[in-house]
């Protein structure tokens, strides 16, 4: 890391690209070090809690943006668990606290990104959470066969084995804010997640691919664990690199992936919905692929009141962060 001119070291600058429980899981390891954090959070989401916010309010998707909040908030364990906590009965049921809080500030404020602002004041963040764009943009697939399909939370349950484009509607443009998060990176952290409903979203917001290209930091790709039937069956640590550099438009200097097997009892749970582990596949060059075991022995808790199904198969975030500072130092 870089030294001012009083002898004082400068934190390492990094950005973490995505959403999601993988987003989640890496900046929750990351807390950990006296690290210049920053999450750039794709604003695709339209399920669960999330997508009757936006229809029934008019506000920006709150979901992805809690979760990164409260990954980073330094507050007590009763303030996160408060705003994860899940309504299980009534007409509130399925909403999360957070999100709530946070379309209520957007409210109040006039600003999605001032109410970011706010929850992190109360939240006490060790870094930032930046929406990718303050437009308020829908996930579209087009099918080869001409179908279109509208909505994030509708691609993700929908078969892509035939996908023609992916797009957003409108485009979107990016947040300066985001931008430059980018710029000033001294490292930039792709991944893990869906990967067309929560990594792919991003690259499409006018701007973010652009920065990410012309930033000087290192590019760090984490691999998924999982294949997801109907979106990526048959993909190795190799095909997911290559469609990452794809959307981004250029080389990604490091990819962190699995090397390990988990119980056969849990490969034949995730079988049972057609989903299969991710092979490294042959010939990656140990210069650029870091490979290691990656999985969490914990497994999380049903939220009640939940009515998504979460996954089981999660990254380990400590043996994560050490390896993703690793790379970039």
């Amino acid at each position: 890391m870089a030294t001012s001119k009083r002898g004082r070291e400068k934190k390492l600058r990094i950005v973490v690209l995505g959403g999601g429980t993988g987003t989640f899981t890496v900046l929750s390891g990351l807390k950990k070090y006296p690290l210049d954090l920053s999450a750039v959070v794709s604003m695709a989401d339209d399920g669960g809690s999330t997508g009757m916010l936006r229809d029934e309010l008019g506000v920006l998707p709150p979901g992805d943006i809690r979760q990164c909040l409260v990954a980073l908030s330094t507050s007590d364990r009763t303030m996160r668990a408060l705003m994860n906590y899940r309504f299980s009965s009534g007409r509130l049921k399925g909403h999360s606290f957070g999100n709530l809080l946070l379309s209520a500030l957007e409210k109040i404020t006039g600003s999605f990104d001032k109410a970011v602002e706010k929850a992190s004041e109360i939240l006490r963040l060790r870094g930032k959470v930046i929406p990718a764009t303050l437009d308020r943009v829908r996930l579209v697939a087009r099918l080869k066969d001409g179908r279109v399909i509208r909505g994030q939370s509708m691609i993700h349950d929908h078969n892509l084995h035939h996908l023609k484009k992916i797009t957003l509607d409108p485009k979107g443009k990016a947040n300066p804010k985001a931008m430059t998060a980018l710029r000033t990176a001294h490292a930039i952290v792709i991944g893990p997640g869906g990967f067309y409903s929560s990594l792919v979203p991003t690259f499409l917001i006018s701007g973010i691919p652009q920065a990410i290209r012309k930033s000087r930091a290192k590019k760090i790709y984490i691999c998924n664990l999982m294949n997801k039937a109907g979106h990526t069956d048959g993909f190795t640590v190799k095909k997911f690199t290559e469609k990452i550099e794809e959307y981004v438009g250029g080389t990604i200097d490091y990819v962190i992936y699995n090397n390990k097997r988990p119980s056969a009892s849990l490969i034949t749970r995730y079988a049972r919905e057609g989903e299969r582990l991710v092979e490294p596949g042959p010939h990656l060059p140990r210069t650029r692929f870091v490979g290691a075991d990656l999985i969490s022995k914990k497994f999380p808790k049903p939220q009640k009141g939940d009515v998504l199904t979460r996954n089981l198969i999660r990254h380990n975030q400590d043996t994560l962060a050490k390896l993703i500072l690793a790379v970039a130092q």
